[in-house]
């Protein structure tokens, strides 16, 4: 038996509880992993609320990201062994003390690299790595926005961004978070709670607007994210922490300068393994070199997941955020 947070109804963070589970051996192509550090982040509240359905049902444990070590490996499993020090973002299920998982999902963590620092930064690092350089190619060139600016994937986006030259404009809630945005690449940081992020980038930017608005806040910041768009710009919607966009108007694209939308998410980019291993080597690589620096600012016991999903929500967080078993 192993503990795991378990969630049989989905509703707020009070759904969550720490149960004993069963775990058998690791099946054909499967892992079994004990966990060291697991990541937090929203789109774990929006599995365990409902938004976003479990793919197998309820009860399911929540949990997009962990890192640990592989104690047991399944039938033509060679590429990670016992002992090994691995990281993986998906399938669900990381809020346990240990888990099955497809083998071909993780990653060996290379040296120079800690577990919470691995477990904090595959899906947030990863989506940041897909956004800059894949969704969009930012380069020295591109003038982009990024809402949540001080948020996990905010200020892995922000260091990123700025070391390939961008001018780099972030949104934030607070004057603490935009003084935590400004220290992490952003070259101009507006706050929404007492300025109008529209106005404001047209007087940043000289009424020339940006290339393109990284959008993961959906329902408050729509439709202004695309007027801060110059034409042909692209609007890249990845994320809605204050609600679902339910009126979206692909018309608008017309008129407000023949914008492109796009609506991605990370594990489309990673699917196949070839892709899995060249977006987790190049954050590897970012992060070891020390161009994005990977800040653990919060960190909470796994049992105590209700707590740390209140805070996620409440925006109490900033940056990245670990539940140790």
């Amino acid at each position: 038996m192993v503990k795991a947070i378990r969630v049989h109804e989905t509703g707020g963070p009070e759904v969550m509880r720490w149960e004993d589970v069963e775990l058998g051996n690791p099946g054909k192509g499967e892992a079994r992993i004990r966990h060291t550090a697991v990541g937090l982040n929203f789109i774990d509240i929006y599995f365990r609320s409902g938004l976003y359905p479990a793919p197998a049902g309820l009860p399911f444990t929540p949990g997009n990201e962990g890192a640990g070590t592989v104690v047991a490996v399944g039938e033509g499993v060679t590429h990670v062994a016992p002992g090994d020090r691995v990281a993986y973002v998906g399938p669900l299920g990381s809020y346990a003390e240990e888990r099955l998982i497809p083998a071909d999902r993780l990653v060996k963590i290379p040296e120079g690299v800690d577990d919470k620092t691995a477990a904090g930064m595959m899906l947030k690092g990863m989506t940041a790595r897909y956004l800059l350089r894949k969704t969009y190619k930012v380069t020295s060139d591109t003038t982009l926005l990024f809402h949540a600016a001080a948020g996990g994937v905010g200020l892995i986006a922000g260091q990123w961004a700025a070391k390939l030259g961008a001018t780099v404009i972030g949104t934030v809630g607070s004057e603490e978070k935009a003084e935590l945005a400004k220290a992490n690449g952003y070259t101009h940081v507006i706050n929404y709670r007492t300025e109008n992020f529209v106005e404001r980038v047209r007087e940043i930017t000289g009424g020339k607007l940006c290339d393109v608005v990284y959008d993961s806040v959906g329902k408050d910041t729509y439709p202004g994210s695309l007027d801060c768009l110059r034409p042909l710009g692209m609007w890249v919607s990845f994320g809605q922490s204050s609600g679902p966009i339910t009126d979206f108007n692909l018309g608008l694209l017309g008129p407000k300068g023949s914008l492109f939308a796009t609506r991605p998410t990370l594990f489309t980019y990673i699917a196949s393994r070839a892709d899995l291993e060249e977006t987790a080597n190049d954050l590897f690589d970012v992060v070891r070199s020390g161009d994005v620096e990977i800040a653990v600012n919060q960190e909470y016991r796994l049992a105590d997941a209700v707590k740390a999903h209140e805070d996620l929500q409440g925006r109490k967080t900033t940056g990245t955020t670990v539940l140790v078993p």
